[in-house]
């Protein structure tokens, strides 16, 4: 399940079928290396929705009253939770997680920007929350700005960037929110029109290897019965004379 307390919006991706080798190709080594250079498979899509017209991009950000955490919410939540957990002794519970752990070996991140494209990386569960900021400061546009990563609903800012993904709940994916924080007196609405992401990971936009091509189905072979010998059949035919009954007298 990813961690968005948001509805569910799906993700605008390719999908590569019966299309050209050598677009299939170059895809790949597009992937492959932006993988050898940032140390993990990456993707970015155009989240319909989010983006902004074509003439311009949106500057504004919802206000927090718009996050704020209604009694719907709480009700929601408290309906989801399972009641045996709190019947479960202590060593049951570690002996559960770390049985979970041990089953989810990636966790799927997804980052959000304003303009409307996702960026989404591969993290192992066991890594921070640093090692994505890391991986931001390394394809956003401006690192030299400084940003922080919230959720939703209700937004919250991540701040402690010393957990780990399993312990942030962002097991086995989440979606976060990326947002510049400029400098006072600096123009936000000049810094939010240029693109959030760099050039060359933009150019990775829509590139999902994917074959959903269905391979061909063959229906099983009848089965051959071979038919005897001619010769064979003249044999029975022939051991199968009519026995003339004794009673018949000629």
């Amino acid at each position: 399940m990813l961690v968005d307390g948001s509805s569910p919006v799906p993700l605008k991706r390719r999908r590569h079928i019966n299309i050209h080798p050598m677009e299939l190709e170059s895809a790949k080594a597009k992937l492959a290396a932006a993988k050898e250079k940032y140390g993990r498979e990456i993707r970015v899509f155009e989240t319909p929705g989010l983006s902004s017209s074509s003439t311009a991009v949106s500057t504004t950000e919802e206000t927090d009253d718009f996050y704020e955490f209604t009694a719907e919410d709480y009700y929601r939540l408290l309906a989801t939770k399972k009641q045996d957990k709190f019947l479960k002794t202590r060593k049951i519970r570690e002996a559960e997680e770390a049985a979970r752990r041990s089953k989810i070996t990636k966790a799927v991140i997804r980052i959000r920007f304003p303009d409307g494209h996702t960026l989404e990386a591969t993290f192992h569960p066991s890594e921070t929350i640093q090692s994505l900021v890391d991986l931001l400061m390394k394809v956003v546009a401006r690192p030299d700005l400084p940003f922080h990563l919230y959720t939703t609903p209700p937004k919250k800012v991540i701040k402690d960037l010393s957990q780990d993904f399993f312990a942030a709940g962002f097991i086995p994916g989440a979606i976060v929110y990326f947002s510049y924080d400029p400098p006072k007196g600096d123009d936000t609405a000049a810094v939010n029109s240029d693109s959030f992401l760099q050039e060359d990971i933009l150019s990775l936009k829509d590139l999902e290897i994917v074959d959903e091509q269905p391979e061909p189905v063959q229906s099983a072979p009848e089965p051959v019965v071979a038919s005897p010998h001619p010769s064979v059949q003249e044999q029975k035919s022939a051991e199968k004379k009519p026995v003339k009954p004794k009673w018949l007298k000629m």
